[in-house]
């Protein structure tokens, strides 16, 4: 660089004064007019260049321009045409006339030079004290590259001389430390790149590749991007960089990587030039079928109809600026002349390039004589084509927004300006500073109704467009806005698609996949692929209890504890509520048996009642027997408690009434007992012993026994009673509803007494089994306690492992099996003898052996 570097301040003592001397001198301005305030420009108006080699031991010689760039030329007409609308404006800088100095600047050394002109002027030497104030322009417009602007917007920027760039994106000249003087009508790359990585997510493209120039516009724009990538949670499978001029194996590597990678859109920040040898290439490879998303630098350039790989671009798409329209500029580029600028050699030679023809002084002896008659008027091109003013517009902007800051400087009232002490700038004497402060802070409208302001940075606010490639043909490209972003919308709303139908990547008109892994439905969750990047993953299904509703869950989320997935997983669903109904087959068969005991027990009770004075129901104690008969019927009737949804009263109602019922039935048939059993171990018939067994101490015997079991009941219900709960913990899918016990002493005390009354029972009727057979009572109540204990014995690990409702089935079973047990076992031989075998129903055949027994 410092063969570039113009020494501007060489300080000589030379007659006590202090002289600047111009070290190097840069080509004259292309275009140039004169005016009371001068705007300086640097465009590019020829592309690619040839030049030596630095040595950095020698001045390199200047480089040779070669191809022309209409866009560059249109850029630096459309400033001309801005700065005749001002000059002609009343409302803008009355009186004061604005002037231009172009330069047409390839090749880094030229472009430097050039701004160091603009900043400093070509005079010789120069006395003054400050060099800075000698034909200094208010304001440096261009370039269109982001990098050759960042190396002339750092220098001329300690000078505080405006830079104002239509098309330099590269959000490191947001960096108001290194660039404190540089300000763009284009939106940072910053907000662009972002853009560009939320539309990736928007079309589902998480696999992406990425290409970019590697120069300070592609490295800086693409690591943003990248950076946005991840945050949207978009992968990057490779990331390559090359230059235009770089050497052929680097793009001969890029190539190879394309070939070899999986995913199908390439994300390509770079410039027109480095997007040219990459189509080509690309194309020479037969390398088909790839999405190229574009970087607002080559996607509309008009240049890239001229490629041999121009197909490749078909279906292209990527944000640029918003199109506009600049009445009288579409004249103004018809009406342009070589005799308009009859300095520009360069005018000249796009005029034999228009027409293909040779203009007077030319040495191009290989195109016939202009006649003279050739006008833009009479021909269609790229340059004369205001349809897609885009970054044409921008330069417009700019130079309307340096008249407003110099016409607001010069509108300041002294007291009420904006320096020290409510100083104004002396406008005889403008410092670039002072233009800086009012650039910073020009706010207005355009007469299109766009407003143009800077922020902090000197950025524009990000409103973009999304464009897409319909075609791109030899000569024409089609382009069609499929969408919009505007960074100042909530996050949410900034990027919005307008429907029309798009064209993707190599014709097609569905939207292309690029995933590393396809999509995880609802119902599973994605789990890393170990040393991948996170869009590389598997699909699990969700544990049980778990559901995930989106697609691409990261995790499952589990279900409300009374909530269990449905099939797919992806719904929380209430559970399944499950308890021993009446409507259900196993819960309808036991209310049957339920009924059926009722029903036979009434019948006994009914031939009982119907044969109450019969030897067989009186030498059976009837009134015991009814009583019997009467705790069976409550029996079988609170089995049907314990069926049907569980609530506060039928919980505390089936456990107590169970318990009652059965020590009443199990007292009665103990009393029984004890009274055969005594009436036979009696001596002689006369003996006292049946005194104490009468009737009433049968009587007061049941009533001790059974309140001994209300009394537990009682005390049961009042601590500690049963209650409803939800149980949750036997199946995973299904609520068990059922009845908590509250205290298991009270419900195990209820049970242990029931079966020490059994045990008792037992005992007394073994000890009875060999009585007279004739009357031989205890052996059918020892056989009906054999099956009642074992029932009750079996039932307790039954009940302890039967899991939700057959816990209750398993009860009810055992109250019903040990109820039947009794009720056949006591009163079904006695039915067979009354009803059956009527003659054996006779006091005599009953006593036996004259043994008789009065009770």
């Amino acid at each position: 660089m410092s063969l570039l570097k113009l020494v501007l301040l060489a300080m000589i003592t030379r007659r006590g004064k202090a002289v600047c001397v111009l070290q190097g001198r840069a080509h004259p301005p292309e275009l140039f007019k004169a005016g009371d305030l001068m705007l300086g420009g640097i465009f590019t108006f020829r592309t690619g260049f040839r030049g030596s080699i630095p040595t950095f031991q020698s001045i390199p010689m200047s480089p040779t321009c070669m191809n022309i760039n209409l866009r560059e030329f249109k850029f630096a007409q459309t400033m001309i045409f801005a700065i005749g609308e001002l000059n002609q404006s009343p409302d803008l800088l009355p009186n004061r006339t604005l002037g231009y100095k172009i330069f047409n600047a390839c090749g880094m050394s030229n472009i430097m030079k050039s701004a160091i002109d603009l900043a400093n002027g070509q005079r010789t030497k120069i006395y003054e004290g400050n060099c800075t104030k000698s034909e200094t322009t208010q304001a440096v417009l261009g370039h269109s590259a982001s990098t050759p602007t960042m190396g002339f917007a750092r220098i001329i920027g300690r000078f505080q001389i405006p830079v104002i760039s239509h098309f330099a994106t590269c959000a490191c000249l947001s960096n108001r430390q290194e660039y404190p003087s540089f300000f763009r009508t284009i939106t940072s790359d910053y907000h662009q790149s972002r853009a560009l990585a939320k539309l990736m997510k928007h079309f589902g493209w998480t696999w992406v590749g990425a290409i970019s120039s590697s120069n300070d516009y592609g490295i800086n724009g693409m690591t943003t991007f990248i950076e946005a990538a991840q945050e949207e949670g978009v992968c990057i499978e490779y990331y390559e960089a090359f230059q235009q001029t770089g050497p052929i194996h680097e793009l001969a590597k890029i190539v190879e990587v394309v070939k070899r990678s999986t995913s199908k859109v390439i994300m390509a920040f770079m410039t027109h030039r480095e997007i040219k040898v990459l189509a080509e290439e690309l194309y020479k490879h037969n390398i088909t079928g790839l999405q190229l998303v574009g970087s607002d630098a080559w996607l509309t350039d008009h240049s890239l109809t001229d490629i041999e790989g121009h197909s490749i671009l078909v279906g292209s798409i990527g944000f640029i600026v918003s199109r506009a329209q600049i009445p009288g500029l579409g004249k103004h580029l018809r009406d342009v002349q070589p005799s308009q600028f009859p300095d520009s050699q360069f005018v000249k030679d796009f005029w034999e390039y228009m027409f293909d023809c040779s203009l007077n002084g030319t040495a191009n002896m290989q195109r016939m004589p202009c006649n003279g008659s050739e006008s833009l008027h009479n021909i269609e091109s790229f340059f004369t084509d205001v349809s897609e003013l885009r970054f044409t517009n921008n330069v417009y902007k700019s130079v309307y927004a340096v008249a407003h800051a110099l016409n607001n400087l010069f509108e300041c009232k002294d007291g009420m300006g904006p320096f020290s002490n409510g100083d104004c700038a002396n406008i005889d004497h403008i410092e670039p500073w002072q233009v800086l402060h009012y650039l910073q802070n020009v706010n207005f409208t355009t007469k299109q109704g766009e407003q143009v302001f800077f922020d902090e940075n000197g950025d524009s606010p990000a409103v973009y467009e999304l464009i897409n490639l319909k075609n791109v043909t030899s000569g024409a490209m089609q382009i069609a806005q499929i969408g919009v972003y505007n960074s100042a919308l909530p996050s949410d709303n900034q990027f919005t698609m307008n429907g029309i139908p798009i064209v993707w990547g190599g014709g097609i008109y569905r939207v292309p996949a690029s995933v590393c892994s396809e999509s995880c439905v609802p119902g599973t969750r994605k789990v890393l692929q170990k040393g991948q990047p996170v869009c590389c993953y598997d699909c699990i299904p969700c544990a049980d209890g778990e559901i995930s509703n989106v697609t691409d869950s990261a995790e499952c989320l589990k279900c409300h504890k009374e909530f269990w997935p449905n099939a797919r997983r992806d719904t929380c669903i209430i559970k399944e509520i499950e308890y021993l109904s009446f409507s259900e087959i196993m819960g309808f068969i036991l209310t049957l048996f339920c009924l059926s005991g009722v029903i036979v027990t009434a019948i006994i009770a009914w031939i009982f009642f119907q044969f109450r004075e019969t030897p067989i129901v009186r030498a059976n104690n009837s009134e015991l027997s009814f009583l019997l008969l009467f705790s069976l019927t409550l029996c079988f009737l609170c089995s049907l408690t314990f069926i049907g949804r569980p609530s506060e009263w039928s919980c505390m109602l089936r456990h107590t009434a169970f318990g009652i019922t059965f020590v009443l039935c199990i007292s009665c048939v103990l009393g029984k007992t004890i009274v055969v059993l005594m009436a036979f171990r009696a001596k002689l018939p006369s003996s006292n012993v049946m005194k104490w067994f009468g009737p009433t101490q049968q009587r007061l015997s049941v009533l001790a026994f059974t309140l001994v079991q209300v009394v537990i009941c009682i005390l049961w219900l009042t601590i500690n009673p049963p209650y409803p709960v939800k149980n949750m913990e036997t199946y995973r899918d299904k609520i068990i509803l059922e009845c908590a016990l509250g205290s298991s002493i009270g419900f195990w005390a209820v049970l242990g007494y029931v079966g020490l009354l059994a045990m008792l029972c037992f005992i007394m009727a073994f000890l009875a089994r060999n009585l007279p057979d004739n009357f031989n009572e205890a052996k059918f109540i020892n056989f009906s306690m054999l099956i009642f204990c074992a029932v009750w014995i079996t039932f307790i690990p039954a009940y302890v492992s039967s899991p939700g409702k057959f816990t209750v089935a398993v009860e009810i079973f055992a109250i019903l099996a040990s109820s039947y047990g009794l009720l056949v076992c006591i009163f079904i031989p006695k039915c067979v003898l009354i009803l059956l075998r009527p003659e054996q129903n006779t006091k005599k055949h009953i006593m036996g052996r004259s043994t008789e027994v009065k009770y």
